[in-house]
This record gives C-alpha cells, sequence and structure tokens, in this order.
C-alpha cells in the first residue's frame, strides 16, 4: 500500500525565493485499487508522485510504500514499486527486449527470469512485434508500452503512473488504461495522475484533486458527485479548484 502522510516540497529560486510545489499532502492507497490524483499543470501532481517514488526527497512529512518509509528506507521502497511517466527515457540503441531485459537484471531477476517476465509482458502488451527493433525507432504509443514493461519487469506490488497517456494516439492509451485497470484487478496498489477526466472516471477507485500543491477534495466518484452536485467529474473539478 501508499500512505502519504503529510508530505512538502520546496523549491529556491533565486528571482522568486521559496516556492512551494506541495504542501501538507496526506492520502493513503490500498492494493487492488487505483488513486486517482488530478491537477492541472502545476498543481504538484508530478512532483508528489516523484517523492513517492523515491526521486525527490521531501522538504517536510514522509510516505510509506509497501510499508517502507522513503526516508528511511528508499532502497527497499524502490525495490517493490514501478515508477512511469511521460519523460521516462529508453536507451536508443538498444532494443525492446535489450531495453527491458536490462532492467529485469538490475532488479535482481537472472537472465532466464528476465527473458520469460519481457516476453510475457511484450505479449500481454501487444509488442512482441517490436522487441527486436531498436528504441530510437519505435514510435511513441509503443516507446511507451515498452516503458510500462521495463517498469513492470520486476512485478512491483506499487505501481506509479504520471499521465502515462500523455500524447498518445486513442488504440495506444486504451491499451495502456486497460492494463492499468488489470494491475488493479490482479492487487496491485495504483496512484495515477492524468489531465483526461473520462480515464479517472473509468479507472479510479478513489479520487484526489489537488491544486496548488494542496489536496482540496477527495472520496470516489459517487461521493464527489453527491457532494458537489454535479454529475460529470470535470465540472467537479472546475468547482473545486475555483477556476
Amino acid at each position: 500500500m501508499i500512505v502519504a502522510e503529510n508530505l512538502g516540497k520546496e523549491f529556491r529560486d533565486k528571482d522568486r525565493g521559496v516556492i512551494r510545489a506541495v504542501g501538507n499532502l496526506s492520502f493513503s492507497c490500498q492494493p487492488g485499487q487505483v488513486y486517482g490524483l488530478l491537477g492541472a499543470n502545476g498543481a504538484g501532481k508530478t512532483t508528489a508522485l516523484r517523492i513517492l517514488a523515491t526521486i525527490l526527497a521531501p522538504t517536510s512529512g514522509t510516505a510509506r510504500v509497501a510499508g517502507y518509509d522513503i526516508r528511511r528506507e528508499p532502497e527497499k521502497a524502490r525495490q517493490n514499486l514501478g515508477f512511469l511517466s511521460t519523460a521516462t527515457a529508453l536507451y536508443g540503441r538498444l532494443t525492446a527486449l535489450e531495453m527491458v531485459e536490462y532492467f529485469g537484471r538490475l532488479h535482481g531477476l537472472d537472465q532466464a527470469a528476465a527473458r520469460r517476465r519481457t516476453l510475457a509482458l511484450f505479449e500481454r502488451l501487444s509488442i512482441d512485434a517490436f522487441r527486436d527493433r531498436r528504441c530510437e525507432d519505435l514510435s511513441t504509443g509503443i516507446k511507451q508500452r515498452v516503458s510500462i514493461a521495463r517498469t513492470l519487469v520486476h512485478d512491483p506490488p506499487v505501481m506509479i503512473f504520471d499521465e502515462p497517456t500523455s500524447g498518445l494516439d486513442v488504440i495506444s492509451a486504451r491499451t495502456i488504461v486497460d492494463f492499468i485497470r488489470e494491475c488493479r484487478d490482479g492487487g496491485k496498489t495504483v496512484v495515477f495522475s492524468t489531465h483526461v477526466m473520462s480515464e479517472a472516471e473509468k479507472l479510479c477507485d478513489t479520487i484526489g484533486i489537488i491544486h496548488d500543491g494542496r489536496l482540496l477534495a477527495e472520496g470516489s466518484l459517487q461521493e464527489l458527485r453527491a457532494r458537489y452536485g454535479h454529475a460529470g467529474l470535470e465540472e467537479i473539478f472546475m468547482r473545486v479548484v475555483g477556476a
């Protein structure tokens, strides 16, 4: 599971001084659930998710990932999570197969186990036909599917997806949404951020709306509808952030 406790992150800018990207953010996500973080650009979503993934250190507060404190046990937390964002890069000169197998070995899988796991993921993501192509020659959608395979090759119990469908065509985006749903149904803990309200409506068991680094509203879609008097998530979101 994931438990965030009063997470805060500040950056210092020589012109603007202290910038608060995230302030006192608390939420939790259980196994077999998808927690959706919704927010406009600059709301603090990516910063929060990078803190959970131990890429950034929090200024205040902490979080537990699969039972491990991200401050005191970051390596163990990383061993139990997969993190995917639109900025996740692939090594262009490696083939898709080499890329994912390489990360499997980094996570401690032996060669045979890394190959089995990689091939199984390629089949599920419908990218087996591209396994021997260099990553630099793949389309954006196929690259993102390879990135998902890289993220999942060690079968982590916790998954963090930061706008995974951004910039993708409809078919590639649908494949990724379906795969996130399978992660949830398989008992994984999933935290997911998106700008696409229809994705959040389909996937998320709990939705958190973040604005200016603060969590302004949280609940299931049904709870948010009852609280704010709107059926559509876009209308709820606009009401919450006061836009």
